[in-house]
């Protein structure tokens, strides 16, 4: 692709994320903690807190925000911290690599808006036909079921309609791009691979995908089929556990009754205490058996 023509779709695809980024922050979302540099509870307080993912291969920008460099040396295939920013309105300019306010005009410009206590990402990516667009996702930051673990998959490359698996079987069917799926998952280390809808014929993969109890996995599906650069890329969120009084004692015949050593633990401290006051009660009568 020659530079001129490149270095203009580059600044209309990173236009296109400044455009998006008040959509990608809807008013009301649950914030909640994510992986990497976030900062402190009272930092983040009352605060947005936004990522970034470049997905759009072989194109590198830097980002500003007024004449503070947000995003320096941004290459395909980086996935921002979660930035917390103040609520308020943002002149967000956008320079080929290496360039900045101080080297003249900005390839894009745009005054956004951002809205208080939202969670989001914003993806600039590759449509199914390899057009570069942007897509805006609100990440779920509400708790997950006790023992689960949740995991999302966003399609954003320039390939059709794919199926991803888990350790060989199907956790989502037909996703298109932009599309994501989400669904709570057992925790635990499984081999993820993405294939093209409704065949064995793997696009990506496998690769380990460890899922931890109480967080939020994001995954990625980025590049393109046609230049032989599909990849995945993860985003893990945090902070999401359910009260420990939610995790399941058992499952079926264990739950009716029977010798269950799970209710026991679950009753914590008056199971304890219940157990040790019928020891005493027993020792008791037997030193009164033997002294009759």
């Amino acid at each position: 692709m020659p530079y001129s023509r490149k270095t203009a779709l580059l600044a209309a695809v990173a236009g296109s994320c400044v455009l998006g980024l008040s959509a990608a922050l809807p008013a009301g979302a649950a914030s909640g903690g994510s992986a990497g540099a976030a900062g402190s509870t009272a930092d983040t307080q009352g605060k947005a807190m936004v990522s970034v993912f470049h997905g759009v291969p072989g194109m590198t920008v830097d980002v500003y925000a007024g004449d503070k460099e947000l995003i320096p040396d941004f290459e395909p295939g980086t996935l921002t911290d979660p930035m917390p920013l103040q609520p308020g309105s943002y002149d967000l300019k956008v320079f080929p690599d290496g360039s900045g306010p101080g080297d003249g005009k900005p390839a894009m410009e745009k005054t956004v808006e951002v809205r208080k206590g939202s969670n989001a990402t914003v993806a600039a990516h590759l449509s199914a036909d390899g057009t570069p667009k942007l897509s805006a996702y609100a990440n779920d930051t509400s708790k997950v079921p006790a023992g689960e673990s949740r995991l999302t998959v966003r399609h954003v490359a320039a390939a059709p309609a794919v199926d991803v698996r888990a350790d060989g079987k199907a956790v989502f069917r037909d996703l298109s791009n932009p599309q994501e799926k989400s669904a709570e998952v057992a925790p635990g280390t499984v081999s993820a691979d993405v294939v093209l809808a409704g065949t064995d014929q793997v696009a990506i993969g496998p690769a380990d995908l460890p899922l931890e109890e109480g967080t939020h996995t994001v995954v990625y599906a980025w590049g393109s089929a046609e230049d032989d650069s599909l990849a995945l890329k993860t985003q893990t969120l945090s902070g999401m556990h359910s009260a420990p009084g939610g995790v399941p004692a058992g499952e079926g015949d264990a739950m009716a009754g029977g010798n269950d050593s799970t209710a026991w633990l679950a009753a914590g401290g008056a199971g304890a205490a219940v157990l040790a006051a019928g020891a005493v009660l027993t020792a008791r009568r037997r030193a009164a058996a033997q002294e009759h």
